[in-house]
């Protein structure tokens, strides 16, 4: 099964979800940077990071629930439920992050300790998307497939310099 939501048979979701997960794997590294005392500019970046993060979920979250739509496997689409509901509980948590970040002390470590768990949640919604894409092989083209096809291409294109 390919994805609907794809640009020249890429899947856009995978491409697009590599910036929250940075963004908030970067927000803890500073979160860490302000627990040992290094509070200037670490806490700003953090927060900074972390809201990026947070739009860069929400954009990664069109296609995704594009793909979502398309999938009639109900094992499939039992997993994908639950990854859906992991990233937006991930989503949840950094929200409240954020939210936080702008009413506490910089030093104060609840950021840290929302975005150990923001991460935590996130890497069970990850786990849950490899498991749809490289174990059930959902939006992915088998390899055979796309040799056919890259044939009838090349194939294609001799035609035409012949005939030209």
């Amino acid at each position: 099964m390919s994805s609907p939501a794809s640009v020249r048979n890429h899947p856009l979701h995978p491409m697009l979800v590599a910036l929250p997960i940075g963004l908030w794997t970067f927000a803890f590294v500073c979160d860490l940077a302000v627990a040992m005392g290094r509070v200037d500019p670490w806490s700003t970046v953090g927060t900074y990071a972390v809201g990026g993060g947070i739009i860069g979920a929400l954009l990664a979250a069109v296609p995704g629930f594009v793909d979502y739509l398309s999938i009639d496997e109900k094992e499939m689409k039992t997993i994908a439920t639950t990854h859906l509901l992991l990233a937006l509980g991930a989503v949840a948590v950094f929200a409240l992050d954020f939210w936080m970040r702008q009413r506490l002390p910089q030093t104060s470590l609840v950021p840290l300790s929302l975005s150990a768990v923001g991460l935590l949640i996130l890497s069970g919604a990850g786990w849950l998307g490899g498991e749809m894409v490289y174990v059930k092989g959902m939006a992915v083209q088998a390899v055979e497939e796309l040799a056919k096809e890259s044939t009838r291409k090349d194939q294609q294109s001799v035609r035409m310099k012949r005939a030209g």
